[in-house]
C-alpha cells in the first residue's frame, strides 16, 4: 500500500509502505477512506515534534471500512463504516477509567501519525479498537465525519466545555483556524449572549460569521476594545484562545472578565507569560488540556441529526493519492484561504489488503 511518509524535518513522501497487520488481538485494520490534515502535521515536518521517527506514517483522523479485526474486538466487524478516533484508548488504566482518553498509560493517547504509523495511507491499523473507533451513521457523509476525529471534540472539550460556557456569556474565540472555528460552532450550543471571533485573516473572520459568530474582529484593530464595548466594560466570560502562541494567550487573559475563565486550546511552542501581578485579583480560572474524545459519540449523534455545521470547514478535496498537493494547500492557507482538506479514495480505486492470519 501507500502511506504519507515522515523521513525528517523538511522531507516527506507519497510512498510504498507495508501493508498492517493485526499485531494485538484489541486491534482493528481500517480501509482509510477519508483524511484529513492537521496543523499538527505541519509541526512535525517542520521538525518540533522531536518524538516522531522518521520513516512514520503521518495522521491521526480518518473515515474508514473495518477490514480485518483481532480476536477480542467486539464492537465492530468487517464491513462496518467507522470514525478513527485521534486519541487511542486502552479502558483499563486510571486516566480511562476517568474518561480522560487524551492521558491513556496503557499503550494509548495520541500515538497515531506520532509513535506508531497514523492514517494518511490506504490502510491503517488501530490498536484498542473498541474504544477507538466509533461507527458511523450511513447518513454521515465521509467529509463531515472526518472532522469529528480531532478538531469538534478538541474545540468542544478544551475550549467550550473547559471554558465552562453558559446562556448568555459573551464568548470570545482568538484564532478563526479550523478548531477556533469549531468552537465558534459548538459554543452556540450553550445559548450565549454573542460569540466574537478574533483573527487577522479576513477568510477566516467570514467563516466565523459564517458560522454563527455575532461579532468579528482583525487582531490588529483592537480587539479589547470591541470586548469592552459590547460587554459595559466588564470583559468575556469566556475566552478560548485557538493560536498558540505568547501573544494571543496573553490577549486572552486581559479580554477576560473577573470570575471569567479562559480555555487554552492552541499548542505553544514557546513560553507564555502569565501576568499574575495583574491576574492575581480578579478570580480567572485558567484551563489546558489535550482532547479526551469523550464527547465523540454525542457530537456524531448531532451531526446525524442536523445540529453540527461541519459544511463550512471543508474548503478543499483531494483524491488520496493527492497528498503532496493537499499538504501545499493546507500549509500555505493565508494564500489559499485553505480551513481543511480532505482527501478522499474514489470507491473504484479501492484495493483490497492483504490478509492476515489472526490468532
Amino acid at each position: 500500500m501507500k502511506g504519507y511518509v515522515f523521513h525528517g524535518p523538511g522531507q516527506s513522501a507519497w510512498e510504498e509502505v507495508p501493508d498492517p497487520d493485526i499485531k494485538e488481538p484489541t486491534d482493528a485494520i481500517v480501509r482509510v477512506d477519508a483524511v484529513t490534515i492537521c496543523g499538527t502535521d505541519l509541526h512535525i515536518l517542520k521538525g518540533d515534534v522531536p518524538e516522531v521517527q522518521p520513516g512514520t506514517v503521518l495522521g491521526h483522523e480518518a473515515v474508514g471500512e473495518i477490514v480485518e479485526t483481532g480476536g477480542d474486538v467486539r464492537s465492530v466487524r468487517p464491513g462496518d463504516r467507522v470514525l478513527v478516533s485521534c486519541i487511542t484508548a486502552c479502558g483499563r488504566c486510571r486516566f480511562c477509567r476517568e474518561a480522560m482518553y487524551g492521558q491513556c498509560r496503557g499503550g494509548g493517547g495520541w500515538i497515531l501519525g506520532h509513535l506508531i504509523n497514523g492514517t494518511q495511507a490506504e490502510y491503517v491499523r488501530v490498536p484498542y479498537a473498541d474504544l477507538s473507533v466509533h461507527a458511523l451513521p450511513g447518513a454521515v457523509a465521509n467529509e463531515d465525519a472526518v472532522l469529528l476525529a480531532d478538531i469538534f471534540p478538541t474545540a468542544y472539550e478544551v475550549g467550550v466545555l473547559n471554558g465552562k460556557v453558559r446562556p448568555g456569556d459573551t464568548v470570545v474565540v482568538v484564532g478563526a483556524g479550523p478548531v477556533g472555528l469549531a468552537a465558534v460552532a459548538t459554543a452556540h450550543l450553550f445559548s450565549p449572549e454573542r460569540v466574537i471571533a478574533v483573527d487577522l485573516a479576513p477568510t477566516r473572520l467570514q467563516a466565523a460569521r459564517d458560522l454563527g459568530a455575532e461579532a468579528v474582529v482583525d487582531a490588529g484593530e483592537g480587539p479589547e476594545q470591541l470586548v469592552e464595548d459590547l460587554t459595559d466594560g466588564l470583559g468575556a466570560d469566556v475566552v478560548v484562545e485557538a493560536v498558540g502562541v505568547p501573544a494571543t494567550f496573553e490577549l486572552c487573559t486581559r479580554m477576560v472578565r473577573p470570575g471569567g475563565r479562559v480555555a487554552n486550546v492552541g499548542v505553544h511552542g514557546a513560553p507564555a507569560t502569565l501576568h499574575l501581578e495583574s491576574l492575581w485579583i480578579k478570580n480567572v480560572t485558567v484551563t489546558t488540556g489535550l482532547v479526551d474524545t469523550h464527547s465523540t459519540p454525542t457530537l456524531l449523534r448531532m451531526l446525524a441529526a442536523g445540529r453540527l455545521p461541519t459544511g463550512p470547514l471543508v474548503t478543499h478535496t483531494f483524491p488520496l493519492d493527492h497528498m503532496q498537493e493537499a499538504y501545499d494547500v493546507f500549509g500555505n492557507a493565508a494564500e489559499t484561504g485553505a480551513l481543511k482538506v480532505v482527501l478522499g479514495v474514489p470507491q473504484h480505486e479501492v484495493v483490497p489488503v492483504q490478509q492476515t492470519q489472526t490468532s
